[in-house]
């Protein structure tokens, strides 16, 4: 996978690509992460990427212009009917669809090349929206000062997912969210620590009283903190 980070502070991502899981996937060859500066596709002198908002109000927008050339130099296109098979373009902002482990599966399944435009200020030209994203997500309902942050998140989350990137193919399929539940508790060495156990049934040995214990507890925590993963589209438990 090819993914392009558009952006007015690559400076931010200096370091941020290059650890763990998405470290061992850019050197085996499954994802290739380039950033780039909005500001370089800037065509006045004065490398202008935003400007006042018409109507009037505070703060400023992000121009169009820069962020179109951006996408023509990287696809050769404007046109999201023109798009190569597997293109997404990504706009991070706090009006976009809320991202849920789902709609990361998906794009990480269905994607071969994304591009993820970071907004800042007020938000972005939504000409920008209308005519080049295919995608505009939420990473939650909070503003930040922009879609850096939310960019980290996002490929780190479909990073994980890509095949091979984890090293193991079942490692993705227990993590919370993936079965509509969140991850039941885990444990480690030592058996005995300050007083406290580990629960007998993780030392038996027995797989199916294991995954049946592990069940009820992903259950019994989704419960207790998320009931609203449990609640269908009828509202109904």
């Amino acid at each position: 996978m090819q993914i392009d980070v558009l952006t007015i502070f690559p400076e931010f991502f200096g370091q941020v690509f290059d650890f763990g899981i998405i470290r061992r996937a850019k050197l085996a060859g499954i994802v290739e992460i380039s950033v780039h500066d909005i500001r370089e596709f800037a065509a006045d002198k004065h490398k202008m990427t935003d400007d006042r908002p018409f109507g009037g109000g505070d703060g400023m927008v992000m121009k169009p212009e820069p962020i179109f050339a951006a996408v023509e130099h990287l696809l050769g296109t404007s046109d999201r009917d023109a798009y190569p098979p597997g293109t997404k373009v990504v706009l991070l902002s706090p009006q976009g669809h809320p991202l849920k482990q789902r709609h990361v599966k998906e794009l990480a399944d269905e994607t071969e090349r994304m591009i993820v435009i970071c907004g800042r200020y007020e938000g972005v030209d939504e000409r920008v929206n209308e005519t080049l994203v295919t995608d505009e997500i939420s990473i939650g309902d909070y503003v930040l000062s922009g879609g850096e942050p939310a960019a980290v998140v996002l490929v780190d989350a479909m990073v994980r997912l890509l095949p091979e990137a984890l090293g193991s193919e079942t490692s993705a399929e227990n993590d919370s969210f993936s079965n509509g539940l969140l991850d039941c508790p885990h444990y480690t060495r030592p058996a005995e620590f300050r007083g406290m156990s580990v629960p007998e049934v993780l030392l038996n040995g027995n797989h199916a009283e294991i995954e049946k214990w592990r069940r009820e507890k992903a259950l019994e925590k989704t419960t207790k903190f998320r009931k609203d993963l449990l609640i269908g589209e009828n509202g109904e438990m």
